[in-house]
């Protein structure tokens, strides 16, 4: 005769929480992730992981980044905070470099999910680029020698500055058309417009920032603009901005702004002066990537990505946004 053992559903059923880490331990990691979810900050780790010398100095990652020094500051000491970094001071420099204990784990990050994100869909037609940049850099400069004889009350060589450093932004992630020098002029005298805006005069502005500037950002900043009436001002920008504006949310645009100011619509780089300029900076779903400017406030809008959403997921997102924007009109307007 064999014996049976009765297992009752209670005990069938009880979760083993023998293996799961502690809460401790868990909020410490989710730290860590959350930290290191923006690209910006994954490419200075890389950088500094994989430095021969050990270690890296904020001059270099501010040139590996192509952002101003204090915004590499910035996210340095996120990811010091977590533990990963250990900083020295020599001089006026700052260096930094992985944290004993944390190498393997950084080394496996990396190691991990790199080749996954290096892989692209298409093949890159360098030569062809490259041509296509020493063709387009003769108009790069004509039109720069051109806004700095028409904007004689600023710094000529600012002003070409600005518009050989709005190019070299755009061009980064947008594929060379025949409107890359419109686009590079529209983004040049923006942010001229910025370098020069006083916060204290004129309509409050509002700056909408996302990862790729290519779906909600834009979306909130037209919404804005439609329901302001002029009384406020709504722009948009992107960490790590996209080639172009997603189809869908372009339909959108074309719905609340008409055609041909949502066939203008294209995806712009986040710059200093663009959060400087900004009465409000609403980011959405692109972490701490914005320098904390005095008199600037922020928020954070949990919000919805149209790229993963359905059809039906993105008028969800567009009422969401709709919602919130009235909301913020409220404390910006009588």
């Amino acid at each position: 005769m064999t014996d049976t053992t009765v297992i009752s559903d209670a005990d069938a059923c009880a979760p083993s929480t023998a293996h799961a880490i502690g809460t401790e331990a868990a909020t410490t990691v989710a730290g860590a992730l959350k930290a290191l979810a923006d690209p910006l900050r994954l490419r200075m780790l890389s950088a500094i992981a994989t430095d021969p010398r050990g270690e890296s100095c904020v001059c270099d990652l501010a040139d590996l980044a192509e952002v101003s020094q204090p915004t590499v500051s910035h996210h340095l000491k996120v990811l010091k905070e977590t533990g990963m970094l250990l900083s020295e001071r020599r001089g006026t420099w700052v260096y930094y470099r992985i944290a004993p204990g944390k190498q393997r784990a950084v080394a496996a990050l990396l190691d991990a999910f790199a080749p996954a994100a290096a892989v692209t869909d298409e093949p890159e037609d360098t030569a062809a680029r490259a041509e296509a940049l020493q063709q387009m850099d003769a108009r790069v400069t004509r039109l720069a020698d051109e806004l700095a004889d028409e904007l004689t009350g600023l710094n000529r060589d600012l002003v070409i500055a600005i518009v050989r450093e709005s190019y070299a932004g755009l061009v980064r992630s947008a594929k060379l058309t025949a409107h890359m020098i419109p686009l590079t002029e529209r983004f040049a005298r923006q942010r001229l417009a910025d370098l020069t805006r006083d916060r204290s005069a004129g309509v409050p502005q509002v700056l909408f920032v996302c990862v790729q500037n290519a779906g909600r950002s834009q979306l909130a900043a037209a919404i804005v603009n439609q329901l302001a009436g002029g009384k406020v001002v709504a722009r948009s920008a992107g960490s790590t901005p996209a080639v172009d504006v997603h189809p869908h949310v372009r339909s959108l645009l074309v719905e609340i702004e008409g055609e041909q100011d949502a066939g203008d619509a294209f995806p712009k780089p986040l710059t200093d002066d663009a959060v400087r300029a900004a009465d409000v900076v609403v980011t959405m779903g692109c972490g701490d990537v914005c320098p904390i400017i005095p008199g600037v406030r922020y928020e954070d809008w949990a919000v919805g990505d149209p790229a993963l959403a359905s059809p039906e997921g993105v008028d969800a997102i567009r009422h969401d946004i709709e919602g919130r924007v009235r909301d913020l009109l409220a404390t910006l307007t009588d």
